[in-house]
């Protein structure tokens, strides 16, 4: 009769292999880049706290000027906020115009793009500022007909409604916004419809069949979802607006911050330091912006990407 042969503890101790003693993997590049980089920053700080031509006490001294603080928040923030607002604003108008059905809205909404996108920043605020000598009478807003071809239809009367003076809309900080924020409404569009986009169509379903119409059905259930794809990049264009305010000379806009610290370096002969002045204020102002980038993304990101929280165990219940 067979028997089955009994296994001792000895025997499978033998059996177990032996204790693995890991060795780190070395990474001596991560070291030489160490290196490499103190190196660098050392030599960075040397050239900053030695080198006189950074003249520390005029830069700081310029910065301190009651016109360059002026520019800061006039031609710099204030053109960077209302900017924006326009740009928002008319990139959603666009981004809906372009997702719509109808070919001439999705077709103009198209064609504003493209051409904005089209046409550098510098030439467009140029371009803005010599409108005036295209609407010598005024900017008018009505039927764009003129009393002649009116008396030839056999009417009579002036169509327009509303007429502007030119010279004052395309100068100085109003031509400055409209040429900025009519831009970024292009690049604006473009990052809306992606937004909008991301959201499932089930959820413009799901509202409509409640009851919602379209445009409250993408305000109140579309768009906050896709905010969530849309403040990462509007955070990077305010930033992007922040910088892009030093163009403002091409209208010109005097009250501009790098206009002004310009001033004051060629009245000194001083450029370099203006230069750095002009950097640490934008150093500044976009560190801010980057902080409320931050909590913005935090606060619309809520629910994505996170773990789904612990059931949680009643009272005085045991283990398994």
């Amino acid at each position: 009769m067979a028997t089955v042969a009994e296994s001792h503890p000895a025997d499978a101790s033998r059996d177990r292999p032996g204790e693995i003693r890991a060795i780190p993997v070395r990474h001596p590049g991560r070291w030489v880049a160490i290196a490499a980089i103190v190196v660098v920053v050392g030599m960075f700080i040397h050239l900053v706290g030695t080198n006189k031509e950074f003249d520390w006490h005029f830069v700081f001294e310029s910065m301190n000027q009651n016109a360059v603080i002026e520019g800061l928040l006039k031609g710099t923030l204030l053109v960077t906020g209302l900017s924006m607002v326009v740009g928002v604003g008319g990139g959603v108008i666009l981004a809906v115009m372009r997702l719509s059905d109808n070919p001439i809205l999705s077709g103009a909404a198209w064609i504003f793009t493209w051409f904005f996108r089209s046409i550098p920043r510098y030439i467009l605020l140029f371009t803005m500022a010599t409108l005036g000598i295209l609407f010598q009478q005024g900017l008018s807003f009505g039927v764009p007909f003129d009393w002649k071809i009116i008396s030839w239809l056999g009417l009579s009367g002036d169509w327009r409604f509303l007429t502007l003076d030119a010279n004052q809309i395309f100068t100085g900080i109003v031509a400055g916004v409209l040429g900025l924020g009519l831009s970024e409404a292009a690049y604006m569009a473009e990052i809306a419809r992606a937004g909008i986009l991301s959201v499932d169509k089930g959820q413009l379903e799901a509202a409509e069949a409640l009851g919602m119409s379209r445009g409250k059905a993408m305000r109140r259930v579309v768009l906050p979802q896709a905010m969530r794809v849309i403040v990462p990049p509007t955070g990077n264009e305010t930033i992007a607006m922040l910088k892009d305010t030093s163009l403002l000379i091409a209208v010109p806009v005097t009250t501009e911050l790098f206009y002004q610290l310009q001033s004051i370096g060629s009245q000194y002969y001083k450029t370099f330091p203006v230069a750095v002045a002009a950097t640490l204020y934008y150093l500044a102002a976009t560190s801010v912006l980057m902080v409320g980038q931050y909590f913005l993304e935090r606060h619309f990101g809520r629910g994505f990407g996170t773990k789904a929280p612990r059931e949680a165990r009643p009272a005085g219940a045991g283990g398994a």
